[in-house]
């Protein structure tokens, strides 16, 4: 991660704890999770702001990277480590990571994302990636 996105993540995490999972700036009136997950290689705690939609019981996060070449390296630590924990609002809750890349579960949970926020879809259009979702289901 570069200084600058991680400058930028520590703001969005400073501005979410200290207005109770709010956040301002394009994420306003939007919804965003802080996703506590472990590093694949390094076995290093991680930490990243993640916008979410609801799914019934499950958080839906999308792997999007903005619509870079590459998936982001998030995904990566959630396929070595699936039991993350979410903090929403002022709760933090025990989940279990699913990555989705299967037709057409992906297609419909990357709709509700795009359905929320609009952005998404231009993301799919800036990559020949297949984008995956991430299911995050209580555990």
């Amino acid at each position: 991660m570069t200084t600058r996105s991680a400058n930028w993540n520590e703001s969005i995490i400073e501005e979410f704890r200290a207005h109770a999972g709010i956040v301002g700036g394009r994420f306003a009136g939007r919804t965003l999770l802080l996703l506590h997950h472990t590093g694949a290689k390094s076995g290093a705690p991680r930490l990243n702001p993640v916008a979410y939609v609801r799914d019934g019981e499950n958080l839906i996060i999308i792997a999007s990277k903005s619509g870079a070449p590459t998936n982001p390296d998030w995904l990566y630590n959630l396929q070595a480590h699936p039991d993350v924990t979410v903090e929403v609002g002022t709760q933090t809750l025990p989940v279990r990571a699913r990555i989705v890349t299967a037709e057409p579960e992906r297609s419909r949970l990357y709709a509700k994302m795009v359905a929320v926020f609009p952005g998404f879809a231009d993301y799919e259009k800036n990559t020949t990636r297949k984008i995956p979702a991430v299911v995050l289901s209580p555990r």
